[in-house]
């Protein structure tokens, strides 16, 4: 049984937040990143421009607890504004940087962030939502202009405020679920712990750095484990082949995997040195996990974890990494199955609702006391939307998700915020919004539109991207007469599924 294991996790750390763990557990002469631009930055620098952030937040009249919006192109500096945050005790607040000016107008009114970064080329576009800076993927923008010495960081403690995430819901707008400093600290030490990391690590890091798996899986694991980071600002197969001789490990979405196993040079060969292959943010194809194997040799590590939850579950390092499951919950984390309509418990074996608990879990929602109430019981336990099983060896396998969720190339999406967008336009009467298999993405966003006209679908999806973030808009739009509904009166989406199921995939 391991430290983290045997004790309450903050036990085992001198540490009161997460600045004072990085400072604990980096070396400043050590390289944190090397960028596929060329530059490199030890953590000494990057702990010295976090602290330059940190004093240009504050000359803006930001003050500990206000929250930081971000929606900016990944670069070193993006991922610098989050430790800039933990130092100045501000709350970090990443949006991706496919969202519209309509979509982060909600996130900056709904949050009440004192400040807004984003890109200099998208200032006029976003001009007057809120005091503005900008940041781009070069180290340029206002914001490097401000270049004051930061003097004393904030003393924050476990249970402050670090970051606020948004998710989605099937219904209404989107959440933001509240991550403490113990969130993420006890999140990302269990994680080095069972995934052995350490300073000699080279992770190759190809994820967006606005959700939780490349911002605070990818990045706290390997920052607080003390190793380097191979930095690509998007993932592109010709360049990860030609960095992945550096690496000890990768992160990935199963997009990512699935791309791999067409490009000519992965082999056993030029995979060997690899320590470990790490999959989350959507379901893993067992077919994908096989043929990874058969082609390498290395079987992918899946993981499971939510934005509210940070990583729940996986499998084990050492020990069967199973093709369909996600393994075991995380040391200090206690997982669940229970009946969906009752919340009883149910025995192993048993589909039912998946429930989480521990110091990974958020705070709250933010601003939705009805909501938080709503999806932690009493005791704790987080109702995560999800359904699945434990197997008689304890391993975890996810069967479905009770909510309409669709996971596509590792971004969620909700079908209501698409389809209340879809029954504004001209000639749709309604809308239903749907997953579909897809050997790239996992899941195709469709959209099923009940109209008594002719529309274009070519026009319908145009219409679409002015409103939407590019990975929300659906890839295909089907027209029908009327959408099949049961005796309630309710749209039958899982009819849908079945019906339009090949789309993507002609048998």
């Amino acid at each position: 049984m391991s430290q983290l294991q045997s004790q309450t996790w903050h036990h085992a750390i001198a540490a009161q937040n997460l600045a004072e763990l990085f400072q604990s557990r980096t070396d400043p002469s050590h390289v944190f990143a090397a960028c596929d631009d060329g530059r490199v930055f030890t953590y000494g620098q990057f702990w010295t421009l976090a602290g330059r952030f940190a004093s240009a937040l504050k000359n803006t009249g930001a003050k500990p607890g206000d929250r930081i919006a971000v929606q900016v192109d990944k670069s070193i500096e993006a991922l610098t504004l989050f430790w800039a945050c933990v130092r100045g005790g501000f709350v970090f607040l990443p949006l991706n940087t496919a969202y519209t000016r309509w979509e982060v107008t909600y996130f900056l009114e709904d949050s009440g962030a004192k400040l807004f970064i984003c890109t200099p080329a998208r200032e006029t576009e976003m001009g007057g939502l809120a005091q503005l800076l900008t940041l781009d993927d070069g180290g340029g923008g206002s914001l490097m202009a401000v270049d004051h010495p930061w003097t004393e960081d904030i003393q924050s403690d476990w249970d402050d405020l670090a970051a606020i995430l948004y998710t989605s819901g099937t219904t209404g707008r989107s959440k933001g679920a509240m991550l403490t400093h113990g969130n993420l600290a006890s999140n990302a030490l269990a994680l080095i712990d069972i995934w052995q990391f350490t300073p000699r690590d080279v992770l190759l890091h190809a994820l967006p750095v606005h959700h939780t798996h490349g911002l605070f899986v990818g990045m706290n694991t390997i920052a607080l484990s003390g190793g380097q980071l191979i930095f690509h600002r998007k993932f592109n197969a010709d360049a990860v082949m030609k960095d992945l001789p550096r690496a000890t490990c990768m992160m990935g979405v199963p997009t990512f995997y699935t791309r791999l196993l067409q490009h000519a040079d992965v082999t056993r060969e030029t995979t060997r040195h690899i320590r470990v292959f790490i999959s989350g943010s959507a379901p893993l194809l067992a077919e994908t996990h096989r043929a990874f194997e058969d082609k390498t040799g290395h079987a992918i590590l899946e993981r499971y974890g939510m934005t509210e939850t940070n990583m729940i579950a996986s499998n084990p390092f050492d020990g069967a990494r199973r093709a369909g499951t996600v393994g075991f919950p995380l040391p200090h984390v206690s997982v669940r199955i229970t009946d969906p309509a009752t919340g009883a418990s149910l025995p192993d074996g048993t589909d039912g609702m998946i429930e989480v608990k521990g110091p990974n879990l958020f705070q709250a929602y933010w601003n939705k006391p009805d909501k938080t109430a709503e999806d932690i019981r009493a005791d704790g336990f987080f109702i995560t939307g999800d359904l699945g099983r434990i197997d008689a060896e304890g391993y975890l396998i996810i069967s479905g998700r009770a909510k309409d969720l669709i996971i596509t190339g590792g971004f969620n999406v909700y079908p209501k915020e698409i389809e209340e967008v879809l029954d504004t336009l001209l000639g749709v009467t309604e809308s239903a919004v749907i997953g579909l298999p897809h050997d790239d993405f996992g899941e195709a966003v469709t959209a099923v539109v009940a109209t008594s006209q002719t529309l274009d679908e070519a026009k319908l999806i145009a219409a679409l991207k002015t409103q939407l973030g590019a990975f929300k808009v659906p890839k295909r739009v089907l027209f029908v007469a009327e959408l099949p509904r049961n005796a309630m009166g309710k749209v039958q989406k899982a009819e849908l599924r079945r019906i339009h199921a090949s789309l993507y995939r002609p048998v």
